[in-house]
């Protein structure tokens, strides 16, 4: 990407492993996130073009729960991406994917590519995959079932002599990947009865990129491929769910304070009180239905229809943007509705051409609250945190500016991060809704899913006996008490 960055360094935060008990086949996490040290100073419109690019990459066209070891990588000052780390092929291999809610297919770059990135600023190692060199490897063809579905869905393709099932993504902002699509092991992590037992494998199909190009071959947030999170059938969750492996839902909890971290996992984290919506059905995103918008406890004079839901206009729910983003005609009624919040104290200013306040007191003494109200009475409440970015601070004054931005000309709303943070989000995608509530992401968390008559199991992640065993079982609903320990002092030059 064209943003250039101060020098920082990484401080590593990696959660300790947490069992996730789903029918007998739970698993383990840990959140990474990398954050800078020095400064806070960057230019939103290098965020905003950022994610311009991530937005041209919404892709336009056993019985138990599997759970990875996850990395996250979460600051809008160092413009973060969440990252996890698979294992494939026989023997297995490690791979670092970008998580995205926003496409639906697994991809990794494979020997044969042109254009894949050598390096990155991430702190991992790029790897190549290679189907020759595991065992159980196999390439998918025309006839196969799954490569018809992706035609349907997902860009497939079937062309040539060779009648291998091709796919080829483009992306808004120019870049593209193209490939073929291969069936292999994926390698991950289980609890069965309460005791940690590894080596559980299941085949999936996922795309085996060849060419890249645009954004995608530049390397400083280059990392193996892409893990689709959508609801197509393509989606490894989706996969996994039809092969009775896991359930289809899963959730996170960001945490935005003290270094980050959080929670991800395949599954329902289940809290009191939580808040669901509808998704908006046969849409291609995590889509739902924004009736309002309300600031300080007004509801702003918009026309409802500027949130209304068609192919390129709605309210899409998606963990890769780092800033979010109102539809152009609802922005400068938020803006104005803000800024006559405050205008008795703050002094407001132009930075680069993006709206902000110099500040001496905390924001959430100054700041209004902001409701974002979606159907099923289902209201999403951002703090002033949620929707200002901290840019710099000059003696005792801070600059903070409003991290909500607009798509110039476009209709569409988009929830990065910058919303997303410090709450839990339950994609459930069996239900079809998604859910939230604010909450404390270093604390304990208990996830759920639904399995087969007759197999429960409840695990306390805290609670545990040494040998492993289970102290309860709850009828059809599988439950887990995961608790996220911070370390915090990891430091990586």
């Amino acid at each position: 990407m064209a943003a250039v960055f101060p020098a920082w360094v990484v401080i590593v935060v990696v959660t300790s492993e947490a069992a996730v008990v789903m029918g007998g086949f739970p698993a383990t996490l840990k959140l990474e996130r990398t954050i800078p040290l020095t400064s806070h100073e960057l230019e939103l419109s290098r965020l905003r073009e950022r994610d311009r690019l991530r937005h041209g990459r919404l892709l336009q066209s056993s019985v138990g729960v599997v759970d990875f070891p996850v990395l996250g990588i979460y600051d809008p000052f160092v413009v973060g991406l969440y990252y996890t780390k698979l294992q494939l092929g026989s023997p297995p291999r490690e791979f670092h994917v970008q998580i995205d809610t926003g496409s639906d297919v697994l991809w990794i770059g494979c020997n044969s590519c042109h254009g894949c990135p050598k390096s990155t600023g991430l702190q991992i190692t790029l790897k190549l995959y290679d189907p020759g060199s595991s065992s159980t490897a196999s390439t998918v063809s025309c006839s196969d079932q799954r490569c018809r579905s992706g035609i349907r869905s997902s860009g497939s393709s079937c062309s040539g002599s060779n009648k291998r099932c091709s796919y080829t993504f483009q992306y808004g902002d120019g870049s593209g990947t193209s490939g073929y699509y291969v069936s292999d092991l994926l390698h991950f992590n289980t609890i069965v009865q309460g005791s940690v037992a590894g080596n559980a494998t299941a085949k999936i199909m996922f795309g085996c990129s060849t060419a890249q190009t645009g954004n995608l071959t530049t390397s400083d947030r280059a990392v193996d491929g892409i893990f689709g999170f959508g609801q197509q059938s393509l989606s490894v969750i989706s996969q996994l769910s039809s092969q009775g492996v896991a359930p289809r839902t899963f959730s996170h909890c960001l945490k935005g304070s003290d270094g980050g971290g959080g929670i991800l996992v395949f599954g329902e984290i289940v809290e009191p009180n939580m808040s669901y919506t509808p998704l908006v059905p046969s849409m291609p995103h995590y889509n739902l239905d924004m009736r309002s918008i309300s600031v300080g406890g007004q509801i702003l004079p918009i026309d409802s229809s500027v949130f209304s839901t068609s192919i390129n206009r709605g309210t899409i729910v998606d963990t890769g943007t780092t800033l979010s983003y109102l539809a152009d005609e609802a922005y400068n009624a938020f803006v104005d509705a803000i800024e006559n919040a405050v205008s008795e104290s703050v002094h407001p200013v132009l930075s680069r051409g993006n709206q902000c306040y110099l500040i001496t007191t905390s924001v959430n003494n100054v700041f209004p609250q902001v409701s974002l109200n979606f159907a099923g009475d289902a209201s999403l409440v951002l703090n002033p945190e949620d929707y200002l970015l901290q840019q710099n601070s000059i003696g005792g004054t801070a600059v903070w500016c409003l991290g909500f931005q607009k798509i110039e000309g476009q209709s569409i709303t988009i929830l990065g991060d910058l919303v997303l943070k410090d709450k839990i989000f339950v994609y459930d995608l069996a239900k079809q809704r998604i859910g939230w509530k604010s909450y404390d992401c270093s604390s304990s968390v208990n996830v759920s899913a639904t399995i087969e008559k007759g197999k429960t199991e409840f695990v306390n992640a805290r609670q545990m006996d040494s040998d492993g065993s289970s102290p309860d079982q709850l009828p059809n609903t599988v439950a887990l008490l995961l608790h996220v320990f911070v370390l915090a002092g990891l430091l990586f030059s």
